[in-house]
């Protein structure tokens, strides 16, 4: 990308000094292939990731440059160059070599067996860096030293296993390829019983008890006893007796079983008793900052999280990947079947089970769990494992024994756009009976606590049944904004709409209470996460979004941001903001001064949105894996920002096209619909929906061997490949799509670039991970043979660029994401920014009265505080807390505490290219005559004008002294104000003075030297763990620790 002197650039993302030391330690030793690359202008501007020629080399930027000669500009990993390496002078790279030495197609396996896979690889004009070994399409190891080899556990069934080299231009080989069956173990072979018993059930905490297992195998002889406390395991004795002492270091009721597996590999798993630690809890040590405990729960975290509060997910599994499985592509066709050995396991680290309803009864619903064709509970399919001995099968069985295989958690999702507001019957038909919205919320508008105590019971206790880790709770959506959710669910949303979010907080509080309690009866922390709305119109409607603190995390649906259901033709998941966006252009929300020009249909905005009330580690953004799109498209650049009506506004579907200025879209049909839904009389809605692996079809013009299964017709023109699909880009959106010029239909896709980036902004953001819908979506390159049918995975995706192939479901972009999360540092675990006292009082917060729907603008809640100290809060005392930066820095008050923004975290006119920092900080004053007498309260009149979470990190300054407030630290202790001791200190590595020079920040010039202190915008910070010249300090991070500036 090069753009003119003109134009003004914002950097769209920064590369972690990691990412920035990798890039150009890999490409030091390639002769580059430089003939597409144009020449370094010193008159042009440059963003990071544009590569140019120039004296005999290549070049990448890594930040934003002006006439900065690369060869004088390219001498460090903080300079504004990375060196490539020398052009080449012999042609085109030569690609490697591999082949597969082992296993061959004659070896006799067994499932359980450990396979040995080896290759021998070589290239012949460079080096090879690294062998790919491939089951099944899944990458499962990675070698990059000769000799190259791994193992892998065997599987009953046939496999296809591959080999792939990579040379040091990056250039990947052919696959090397063999087909292996797999036996299964002896279907005769009877397991092994066992149980176990302790020899005390109930010790203090530090105290050491027997665990004896009496095992033993009626055909065969036991091989191993495993003992697991509290779902870990913790010893195995191979012989007998069959005894472990275990120290019992967690306070509570720890669930403790064993596992015996016999000669043959079968194994049985004993009842589980339960032990009682007594002591201090360990809690204090491992609960997320932020995350509600019930009071008087030992709830264990410390089986879920370490003791800086951050999940225990795998030495390589730093970040979150959470995909979405779905239940309805359980057929018997391999052409539309996504089942659970088709998942890429090994690069997860949660997976969703799409979807449970809500039954006519109010329970969770599964429907008739004892029909062996129940997908859930009872199904069974060739070549997917199932424990026998956990009772069931389906779905929810193979998810049991597949996760404990690979260390990965699970979770059943509760709700989605069609089982909100109702529930699939018998026949598989939708019944709309009200679903979320008539379990919490009467007719009348009062709480539904009935149905909320009836529904959180069984949902916990199917949890529990089916060995699931926790719930995600869908719903779509509990907000006051009118025709927000399914349109066909209105009779019973509507009436509702100002009521829903009280009954929504009372729900995540009774399910968050009963999922402490079964934690601490079972020994193991249980999760509830939530699939959050990322529009801000949405969020308005949601108050402050003070459920938070009920979740171990939130999943922000981070797309859907633009589609059919009106004519604005965008992107479907923008990472930023561009000033472009065409809906918000038509609201004024770019020109209306209130706005401070922030764009709010990104990821960006949407993260920031809940910052305000999270760490940054108990945030993961969604990723798409399926396309929205538009036909008849006019305008726009390739039809960007262009505008498609459909052309008779009388036939707008269902909940689209009303009010005077809102155009229902031309949502596209046919091929480039290929996942689409019906509407209750079976027609097809437009909506440009299909998977990724159906979009890279379309876009090498391929039409998939699979067209039939998905019920494309050849002689519907609609259904045929018609004219070519171009790819574009946007890279301040970070967002591609595909623009058929001769049709007028674009399609916003999402693909391996994208994620990529997306996958750098989470790193240096600091958040939890990434969470994608859906699995099925995901693609890979698969060679044809001389019928048609797919075989290997092609890596190089050669296969389907030259015609020899096609593209269908697979790992690509889950693979992209595991990647750059593998070695990625420690997610953001803190709600502060900043160091907070040391001490805290008992003034309570709460933040109400708000208004509902349109009626809520400008955004004007109450913020009650109330004095508990027991002491006098005398007139004057200033007031302190964050609001993040997803509204702009002009919020006020109307109560005369002259509430005002003291530190902006975001100062500029627009939010093009990301928002800049994370909080701004406000102040207010009691007015200096209204002392607050013990039991006194303060109302203070709030007005902002785009949503928020939060507020958080509130301090008084009390007599001269800060302090934070109990109920939102209550960890630290309370302050004695009659002794006026406390204030600034602790906190998270701040708060003290620094020692030794200050030196000047200069963003993109300062190279920073780990130790040395800091001031940029009037603030001081050490630096730590090498910050690049582009890691500006604004807050305490992995880069910086904010310190108080010395006077």
């Amino acid at each position: 990308m090069q753009i003119s002197r003109q134009n003004t650039v914002k950097r769209v993302f920064t590369l972690s000094t990691l990412s920035a030391s990798c890039l150009m330690a890999f490409n030091s030793y390639a002769a580059i292939d430089c003939t597409t690359l144009a020449s370094w202008d010193s008159t042009a501007t440059y963003v990071g990731g544009d590569q140019v020629e120039h004296a005999g080399k290549a070049y990448q930027a890594n930040y934003w440059t002006e006439n900065n000669d690369p060869s004088t500009h390219s001498s460090s990993q903080w300079d504004y160059w990375s060196d490539l390496g020398s052009c080449s002078t012999t042609g085109e790279n030569q690609a490697p070599t591999v082949s597969l030495t082992s296993p061959l197609a004659t070896d006799t396996i067994t499932e359980g067996d450990v396979v040995t896979i080896s290759a021998d690889a070589a290239d012949a004009d460079g080096s090879v860096t690294k062998v790919e070994f491939v089951v099944d399409g899944v990458v499962v190891a990675e070698s990059n030293t000769a000799p190259y080899t791994t193992t892998w556990l065997a599987s009953s069934g046939t496999h296809q296993i591959s080999a792939a080299s990579f040379d040091d231009a990056g250039v990947k080989s052919q696959l090397s390829n063999v087909s292996i069956n797999v036996s299964s173990t002896t279907p005769d072979n009877i397991a092994p019983s066992v149980e176990i018993t302790l020899s005390s059930t109930t010790v203090d905490q530090g105290s050491e008890v027997t665990l004896t297992a009496n095992a033993a195998d009626s055909d065969g002889t036991i091989d191993k006893v495993e003992f697991f406390v509290a779902g870990s395991l913790v010893g195995t004795a191979t012989a007998q007796p069959y005894v472990l002492n275990y120290t019992a270091s967690q306070a509570g009721n720890l669930s403790i079983y064993a596992k015996a597996t016999d000669n043959l590999g079968a194994n049985t798993n004993s009842t589980a008793a339960t032990l009682q630690v007594n002591g201090t809890p360990t809690a204090a040590n491992c609960r997320p900052d932020g995350l509600y405990q019930t009071e008087g729960i030992n709830v264990p975290y410390c089986t879920a999280y370490d003791e800086d509060g951050r999940e225990l997910m795998g030495a390589d599994h730093p970040r979150r990947v959470i995909g979405y499985f779905t239940s309805w592509r359980a057929g018997d066709d391999p052409q539309a079947a996504y089942l659970v050995k088709d998942i890429p396991w090994e690069q997860l680290t949660h997976i969703n089970y799409a979807f449970v309803g809500i039954g006519p009864d109010g329970n969770v619903n599964l429907g008739d769990v004892n029909d062996p064709n129940n997908a859930a509970t009872g199904k069974e399919w060739p070549g997917v494992d199932i424990d026998p001995t956990l009772g069931f099968k389906g779905h929810f069985g193979a998810l049991a024994t597949y996760k404990e295989r690979y260390g990965v958690k699970t979770l059943i999702s509760i709700g989605g756009w069609a089982e909100t507001g109702g529930h699939f019957g018998a026949d598989g038909n939708r019944v709309a009976d009200g679903g979320f919205y008539t379990m919490t919320t009467n007719a009348d508008g009062s709480i539904n606590h009935a149905g909320i105590e009836k529904f959180a019971t069984s949902a916990v206790a199917m949890m529990r049944t089916y060995r699931f880790d926790g719930l995600d709770i869908d719903y779509e959506y509990p907000t006051s904004m009118a025709g927000a959710g399914n349109p066909y669910d209105k009779e019973f949303m509507e009436p509702r709409r100002p009521y829903l979010w009280a009954s929504y907080q009372e729900l995540m509080k009774v399910l968050r209470q009963k999922l402490d309690a079964a934690s601490a009866e079972d020994g193991t922390h249980y999760m509830l996460t939530i699939a959050a709305p990322s529009s801000g119109y949405l969020l308005r409607g949601m108050e402050t979004f003070d459920v938070t603190k009920y979740l171990d995390y939130v999943n922000i649906m981070t797309y859907d941001l633009h589609g059919a259901w009106n004519d604005h033709v965008g992107h479907n998941a923008a990472l930023y903001d561009t000033g472009e966006d065409s809906e918000l252009a038509q609201w004024n929300v770019y020109t209306t001064s209130q706005y401070g020009g922030i764009g709010y249909l990104n990821t960006d905005w949407a993260y920031h949105y809940f910052r305000g009330s999270m760490p940054a580690g108990r945030i993961n953004i969604g990723v798409p894996y399926y396309t929205r799109g538009w036909q008849g498209v006019t305008g726009g650049t390739n039809g960007l920002w262009g505008r498609a009506a459909l052309p008779n506004q009388a036939e707008c579907p269902e909940g689209t096209g009303e009010g005077e200025s809102n155009n229902c879209g031309n949502g596209a049909v046919g091929i480039d619909n290929m996942w689409h839904d019906t509407d209750p009389k079976g027609n097809e809605m437009g909506a440009g929906s299909g998977p990724m692996w159906h979009a890279k079809n379309l876009e090498n013009g391929i039409l998939g061997s699979y067209a039939a299964a998905y019920n494309l017709d050849p002689n519907n023109p609609a259904h045929q490949l018609v004219g070519t699909y171009t790819r574009n880009y946007d890279s301040v959106a970070v967002a591609p799509w595909l623009w058929n010029a001769d049709k007028s239909v674009f399609l916003s896709t999402e693909d391996e670039q994208s994620v990529s980036v997306k996958a750098d902004y989470v790193i240096d953001k600091e958040i939890g991970g990434i969470m994608f819908w859906e699995l099925a979506g995901d693609y890979n390159c698969y060679n044809l043979d001389a019928n048609g049918q797919r075989t290997s995975v092609d890596l190089t995706e050669q296969a389907c660029a030259n015609g020899s192939g096609e593209y269908h479901m697979g790992n690509t972009m889950t693979k992209a994401i595991y990647d750059k999360f593998a070695t990625a540092t420690p997610y953001g675990n803190k709600v502060a920014t900043a160091a907070m006292p040391a001490e805290a009082v008992d003034i309570t917060v709460n933040v109400g009265g708000f208004k509902v729907g349109d009626q809520n603008y400008p955004i004007n809640p109450k913020i009650t505080f109330t004095n508990n100290t027991g002491q006098v809060i005398p007139g004057g005392t200033e007031f302190q807390f964050d609001i993040p930066v997803s509204a702009p820095d002009n919020a006020k008050d109307q109560s005369g505490g002259g509430l005002t923004v003291i530190s902006s975290g975001h100062t500029r006119a627009d939010n093009i290219g990301g928002l800049d920092g994370t909080m701004h900080r406000v102040s207010f004053s009691l007015p200096a005559w209204n002392d607050m007498a013990n039991g006194d309260v303060y109302e203070l009149d709030m007005v902002y004008y785009l949503p928020v979470s939060g507020p958080a990190n509130y301090t008084v300054k009390i007599n001269g002294v800060d302090y934070a407030l109990k109920a939102e630290y209550p960890d630290l202790p309370l302050a004695d104000l009659s002794s006026g001791n406390g204030g600034t200190g602790g906190g998270d590595n701040g708060g003290t003075e620094p020692t030794g020079p200050v030196e000047v920040w200069e963003p993109g010039v300062t190279q920073a030297v780990n130790g040395t202190t800091y001031i940029y915008n009037d603030k001081c910070f050490v630096a730590k763990n090498s910050p690049g010249t582009w890691e500006s300090p604004t807050q305490s991070n992995w880069f910086w620790d904010e310190v108080t500036c010395p006077q």
